[in-house]
Order: structure tokens, then sequence, then C-alpha cells
């Protein structure tokens, strides 16, 4: 029986014609469950280029709509707990903006709206809430129009709106990160997303100023800042031009990361840079690109040691996206390296290559799904590390080389929940209210229960006893009921998750006890 059909409503539905209550049992054992399993599983849903969603430009409301739940509902049947849903690809929207234009890769024209008209993000939040998935949204902060990108610039884009501080790099548009203004301006389009909706969490990647481009002699362009170069020199800055450009980056960050908090504190802040703070760090590692030039902290002026050494954000998911026997690029090694910047305590959750699988294992740069499954076996082994992001959804719908198949049935074979967050908040939620109920003459038990205070909870925990083995589901705030379709259940325990991911105690039933005396219903204990 799918429990979460039949009651993602939150109502109780009864079958029995009266209940009678009883005096609970005088006496009862001391019950310990087991904690839960902690481990963050999350996937990036891209939406720039129609990677993973929706799958082509133009697709009616309805359409797109399916997909979406098509996405969510296999999250949840591979029993990942979070999706990273990208937003804003490129100074636009997937999601209706009071300051940007609707994306070109909803209905294939920048600034055109869905039709039926409706608001994606609106719905990816409600939908990903009904089944106990987080939802982070993913910004790309400075990005302003792709190379390949064909479509009419709209009216409302920042291009047009404010070319003062939008820049023409190679074949892209990039908003110029020394420009204090183009700063404040993608600030407010992340803090008005904060602020309206009931997202989990705020993602940028790993484009900060833009991968280098060259020319047609293979020299690289340098980024064209001069005007904010020379503001900076005459406002007295004494930085060189290189270091000018990280604290530029470093000053967002920062200033991103203060913003939710002042907001909504419970709404996590994460960040994927590339893999490779620097090549030599560790000592084998180098850079990680096919020429063996690139460098993220000289190239992208990202600093994400920095970052992490000073709490500035909440988790960190460095693309580790090279097999573990990749000796320059190990992922073990590498790994190991970022834990080993950790001082903060924040949480390490490394974004893992997906889709390399190909249902090809013989191609060239095909990795067999089993790769994916050791790199989540050795993000375990690491104390430091809690979990993996999935780049991305595509494979995992697409069930490449049976990847989804063996997720289910090894990794992810049981549920868990996301690692807590202590330095936001480590209030306990308090015990629920729980009642049980046995249906006239059936042996089927069903649980109901509700919160005993104002507390804001994020998630059920239901832990079942059968002997001496205990199971575990996590439910959906929205469910507030369960059967017990196990007539050997001896005994239940009941728990709030709140939003900062930390378990409160749990209330205890002794089915047992209850079934003993008539059909009838008890308080937990």
């Amino acid at each position: 029986m799918n429990i979460k059909a039949l009651f993602l409503s939150g109502l109780l539905l009864f079958t029995s014609a009266s209940v009678q209550a009883i005096d609970p049992p005088r006496k009862s054992e001391t019950i310990v469950p087991p904690s839960p399993t902690r481990e963050f599983r999350g996937v990036w849903i891209a939406t720039v280029e129609n990677i993973d969603w929706p799958s082509r430009p133009g697709l009616t409301t309805d359409q797109q709509k399916a997909e979406l739940i098509a996405i969510l509902d296999r999250a949840v049947k591979l029993k990942l707990n979070a999706v990273i849903f990208q937003v804003r690809p490129a100074c636009d929207a997937l999601y209706s903006s009071p300051y940007e234009p609707w994306s070109q890769y909803l209905t294939g024209q920048m600034g055109k709206a869905p039709e039926p008209n409706y608001d994606p993000l609106t719905f990816a939040v409600a939908e990903a809430h009904k089944r106990g998935l987080e939802l982070h949204a993913w910004f790309n902060p400075y990005r302003a129009r792709l190379a390949q990108t064909r479509t009419a610039i709209s009216a409302n884009h920042v291009s047009k709106t404010h070319p003062e501080f939008v820049k023409q790099y190679g074949k892209f548009l990039w908003l110029d990160p020394g420009e204090k203004a183009a700063q404040d301006y993608s600030l407010k389009v992340i803090m008005d997303v904060v602020q309206r909706y009931d997202i989990d969490g705020v993602h940028i990647d790993d484009y900060f100023y833009p991968y280098p481009e060259k020319t047609k002699n293979n020299k690289i362009i340098d980024f064209p800042d001069e005007m904010s170069w020379q503001k900076y020199l005459h406002s007295g800055g004494t930085q060189s031009r290189d270091d000018w450009r990280r604290e530029n980056i470093n000053t967002f960050v920062q200033r991103l990361y203060l913003s939710i908090k002042t907001q909504k504190p419970w709404v996590k802040f994460g960040i994927s840079p590339f893999g490779i703070w620097k090549p030599g760090y560790p000592k084998q590692i180098t850079s990680g690109n096919s020429s063996g030039s690139f460098d993220a902290y000289d190239h992208l002026y990202a600093d994400s040691r920095k970052w992490l050494a000073n709490g500035w954000l909440d988790y960190l998911s460095p693309q580790l996206y090279w097999k573990i026997e990749q000796t320059q690029q190990s992922y073990p090694v590498l790994l190991n390296w970022w834990v080993e910047q950790n001082t903060k305590g924040r949480h390490i959750w490394p974004g893992i290559y997906t889709s390399r699988v190909a249902n090809n294992g013989n191609s060239r740069t095909a990795w067999p799904a089993n790769e994916i499954l050791s790199q989540i076996k050795v993000t375990r082994g690491y104390s430091g590390a809690d979990g993996n992001v999935h780049f991305s959804m595509k494979p995992l719908m697409q069930n490449r080389n049976g990847i989804s198949d063996l997720l289910s049935k090894d990794v992810y074979a049981n549920p868990a929940l996301i690692p807590a967050s202590p330095w936001l908040n480590a209030s306990l939620p308090s015990k629920p209210d729980v009642k049980i109920y046995q249906a006239g003459t059936s042996d089927k038990i069903q649980l109901y229960w509700q919160p005993t205070d104002k507390t804001n909870v994020w998630l059920w925990v239901v832990q079942t006893k059968t002997g001496n083995q205990w199971t575990t589901n996590i439910l959906p705030i929205g469910q507030n009921s369960y059967i017990l379709n196990n007539t050997q259940v001896d005994s239940v325990a009941v728990s709030a998750v709140n939003r900062y991911g930390t378990q409160g105690a749990s209330t205890f039933v002794k089915v047992k006890d209850i079934q003993a005396q008539q059909p009838a219903f008890r308080a937990g204990s």
C-alpha cells in the first residue's frame, strides 16, 4: 500500500465504527530506537540548456508539471532527500520574478510566461515538500547570457536595464563582480526568492568570474573590468588585480550568507566550486582539465578554501568529477584534503559526476555505474563528510547502466535524514502527541500524531520494533497518520525533525499492551 499517497493530505481515515479509551499500561520497559541514518542525498536539476527540466522549451504547463512530478517521484523512489533546482541560469528566471525575465528554457522565448501562467518554483517547492524533499534554489550570480543562446533579449533583461555593469566576454554576457552595483543586483534577486518562497537552501555553483575564453591565437582573453579596476585604484585600493578580483567574490559570498541568515536562519547556503582549490593542493593533484593549465583560484578568482575556513556557508559541495583511481585528480585524495580544511565543521557534500555513467560502458569517457556507488562508499568513510550530490538528474531518470537500480538496492536501500546544522540552531523539537487506534475486529493498527507546540516541524520519524528489529520511516510534515500492516509490531516511536535537521525525543507506544486489551485508543507516553 502506498501510505504516502493515502495520507499525504494529513487526514486521519477511520474504518472503525466506535473507539473506546483505555488506561495506559502501568509499567513499560525503556525503549531506545536507533538513530536514523544521517546522509545528504542530493541531486542537481539543471534547467540551463534544458539538461534535466523541462525536456525542451515550449511544453505546456501541464507537461512541465508532469515532468517535474516524475523527477520528484524518482527522487523519492531512490530515497534521495534533497533536490537542487536551477532557477536562474543567466539573469533569467524559472519563477515569477519582479526583476528578471522569464527564462527561454521554459517557453523558448525570453520574457514569455508559461501558458497557462503558473510559477514553477512555487509548484516545485510544494510538490517537493509533500514528498519530504528539501528544495534548494540554485542561482548563477554573474552569468548573464550564454554563447549558444539564440532567442532575442527581452527589454527587462539586465543587459538592457543596467548595461553599465554588464560586460561582453567572448561570446558571453557577464555581470562585472568588481562593480558593487552588480553585487547588489544579484543579492537583491536572490534575497527576493529567499523572502517569497519556502525554499530550504540557496545554492551557487562554480561560475564566478567566467571560465577563460581564448582568442583565435589561443591566448586567454582577460575579463574586461578596466573601469571597475580603475575605480578601485582611485579609491585608494592597494591590492593586486588578482587579489582584488578574489576579494570581490569573497565579499559577495559573505554578504549573501549573512543576508540569508538575517532573513531566514534555517535556509542553508551551499556552494559547489570547482573540485580543486589550486593545483598542487594536495601535492599530487594537477589542474583537472585536459590541458593541465586551469586554476580556479587564479582564473575564476574563487578562494573556496577561504569561504569554508570562515564559515561563510553551511555546506560545500566541491565538484569532485574524477574517478577514484585517477591518480592526478583522485576522488578520495581530494575529498580527504577538503575534509582537512573544514575547521568550522560545516557540511562537506561532494558533487559526483553521475552523468558520466553511460549505457555503453565501452565508451572511452563513460563510467560504470559501480564507480558512483564506490564514491558514495568512500565518502561514508570520512567522518567529516556526510553526503553527496549527483550531477545530474538525467542519468537517474534514464537509469543508465542500471545506476538507479543499483543505488536503490545498495547504498540507498534505507532512508536517511539530512544531517543537522547545529551552528544554526540546536534546539530540540518537542515530543508529538501520539494516539493509536484499532479498527473493529481488524488486526491493523493506525497511528495518529500531532505536534504539541509551535515548533517548526519539517519531518516525522516513525520507527517500529518487531522483536529485536527496528524499521525506520521518514515521513513528510503533511502526513500525520500511519497504518501498521505488520501484526507482529510490538512498539512504535514517533519523533519530530525541525527545519535545522534536529530530531527531538520520541513518544513511545507499546502496541502489544494495547492489543492485549479491547480495540481501543491510548495516548503515547
